[in-house]
């Protein structure tokens, strides 16, 4: 019996990842991401699959990103009952993030209804947190490195990834078929994180390629940071930091803690930490130590430098402030959360500084204040942009495209197919370019909605 696929997300965009593996009459969902960015790609997120979630078998995670866990719950309550198999610290992280997200959508849906903004009427969550809170219950951990079996006949283990915690490459063996998924590949010098292990043999892989046109720069996330805050602190300046709540939040911190330790940043100058879930992310940490580079006198230092702020009268608290000081709020791409009072307030004055710490996918806001609009939308009013913008391009949890190729081409033999997936056109495009012309490799870039028989 063959073996298809059917990339039902993640092809053609960096978002939105689901591969569906099929053999006999069994299938094999590979993530499970919702659709960020774009209004259009937001739009897939309604529709239904081509595939019922109740005829799903099994489903595998690589890492906890919304892009890759967030349409979970919506399958759970449209049907699916079956296990979810991912690493321990990616059930703990889906914990946090998939309730939160629930959480999200009705609050859009109830600000949609109450200013009478949507042309549905009225307006629904796409899921809830509820819904989130029932699928967590399908989430079933799995030691690294352990072979197991999704279903009867299948076989699958996890590999590190590095990127964030929990996260994973995965080789599943079906149909006498070896796929490799790489998951989000993280750099091998990260500041947290451990570098990607070498991938194993495999027949066919799936290489995500977010950064895949692009080359990171030499320069460190600390030697970016610290002539920033510099520049902030002596002017008396308020830095809003829209990070991630996973990952960017804590290599910020950890950055900043470091910096102040060697004397390259004001020791006084106070940090926030405006982020629920970055707070729970971040002691997670302690929790997973073996997932990370960070010593446990490296995370106290952490939580020392960090005033952690939890309620929301905490938070509406930091606008009563004076003083240089440092707001880290999610979201990373300035699409929702308490970041957008933050910059709502802080935004117009020249001392500020909005400091964009990763990737902005086009269609958010923190693309458009990347691309230097000079004002941007946001509660409900435009909002001028006249805060100094500094982007990092060290602080990147992704692999760069010479390191994703230098990752495949640790392969112990040549595939028979690479796939280049997880990337906009163009940074697909150039990977795939690559991984012919350098390594010698049939490559392909999948189509939404595609099905290829291996």
């Amino acid at each position: 019996m063959s073996v298809s696929i059917t990339f039902l997300g993640g092809a053609g965009t960096v978002t939105g990842s689901k591969y569906l593996v099929r053999h006999g009459a069994q299938a094999l969902l590979v993530d499970c991401g919702l659709f960020q960015g774009y209004k259009l790609l937001r739009e897939r997120n309604w529709q239904p699959l081509p595939v019922a979630p109740a005829a799903i078998d099994a489903v595998l995670l690589t890492h906890a990103h919304l892009d890759h866990s967030g349409y979970l719950p919506l399958l759970a309550r449209d049907g699916y009952a079956g296990r979810v198999h991912c690493t321990e610290a990616t059930r703990d992280l889906c914990a946090i993030l998939l309730p939160d997200s629930g959480h999200l959508q009705e609050e859009e849906a109830a600000y949609l209804n109450r200013h009478r903004l949507s042309k549905h009427d009225p307006a629904l969550a796409l899921y809830t947190r509820q819904d989130a809170l029932r699928s967590l219950r399908l989430l079933h951990a799995e030691r690294w490195h352990a072979p197991f079996e999704p279903l009867p006949g299948w076989r699958a283990r996890f590999l590190r990834a590095g990127h964030i915690l929990g996260a994973a490459s995965i080789l599943l063996e079906v149909g006498g078929r070896h796929i490799l998924f790489s998951g989000d590949l993280g750099r091998p010098d990260d500041l947290l994180m451990h570098a990607p292990e070498p991938p194993p043999e495999a027949d066919v892989v799936l290489v995500e390629s977010t950064y895949g046109d692009r080359a990171h720069r030499a320069i460190g996330v600390m030697d970016e940071l610290a002539p920033a805050l510099a520049r902030l602190a002596a002017r008396g300046g308020v830095a809003v930091v829209p990070v991630f709540a996973v990952g960017r939040a804590q290599t910020v911190l950890h950055a900043i803690s470091e910096l102040k330790r060697q004397g390259r940043v004001p020791a006084g100058l106070p940090v926030y930490l405006d982020s629920p879930m970055a707070v729970d992310t971040t002691e997670l940490f302690a929790r997973h130590p073996q997932d990370h580079r960070l010593s446990r006198e490296q995370l106290a230092a952490m939580a020392r430098g960090t005033i952690l702020v939890r309620s929301v009268d905490e938070s509406k608290a930091l606008a009563g402030l004076h003083g240089p000081r440092v707001i880290l709020s999610a979201s990373g791409m300035a699409t929702g959360g308490r970041v957008l009072h933050h910059l709502a307030l802080h935004a117009g004055d020249h001392r500020a500084m909005i400091i964009l710490t990763g990737h902005q996918a086009g269609g958010t806001r923190g693309a458009r204040i990347a691309a230097g609009e000079t004002s941007v939308r946001m509660l409900g009013r435009e909002v001028a942009i006249r805060a100094e913008v500094v982007q990092l391009a060290s602080a990147s949890a992704h692999a760069d495209g010479a390191q994703l190729l230098a990752w495949l081409a640790r392969l112990p033999r040549a595939p028979q197919q690479a796939f280049v997936v997880h990337g906009e056109p163009g940074a697909a495009q150039a990977l795939a370019e690559r991984v012919r012309g350098e390594l010698r490799w049939r490559a392909h870039l999948p189509e939404h909605a595609e099905t290829v028989m291996l």
